[in-house]
């Protein structure tokens, strides 16, 4: 199912993203609603988003920031095509690793889904 919403708004900032925003793949199918934004504030770092599929099945995914294409006020675009939107990781409470690279210092991937994982469980 194709969405038909051309214009989703002017950019704005994750720190204004609201929860219930529509997330769109890259060819512009509706694959979700925003649930959670996954940020360190005190640093200015934005982890990502979790949503909450479109499907009906209630199931959370976890897009990392470098998977966000733009984020407006009336929808967020993944760099992800509709297939590949399906396929992203839900949120667990151990993730495995993916991404981390020790020597970068940074909070690594599973860090991200961690906190995702927290966020939707309530721990936060």
């Amino acid at each position: 199912m194709l969405a038909h919403m051309d214009d989703h708004g002017l950019p704005i900032s994750y720190e204004v993203l609201d929860p219930g925003t529509p997330v769109y793949s890259s060819d512009g199918e509706k694959i979700g609603e925003v649930t959670h934004v996954l940020a360190v504030p005190e640093e200015d770092v934005f982890d990502g988003i979790v949503i909450d599929e479109h499907e009906g099945h209630g199931d959370h995914r976890f897009a990392d920031a470098d998977d966000v294409d733009s984020i407006h006020e009336h929808g967020v675009t993944l760099k992800l095509d509709a297939n590949a939107c399906r396929a992203l990781p839900a949120p667990t409470e151990n993730p495995g690793v993916m991404k981390d690279d020790p020597a970068e210092g940074a909070p690594g991937f599973s860090d991200k889904l961690h906190r995702a994982w927290n966020l939707v469980s309530g721990k936060y």
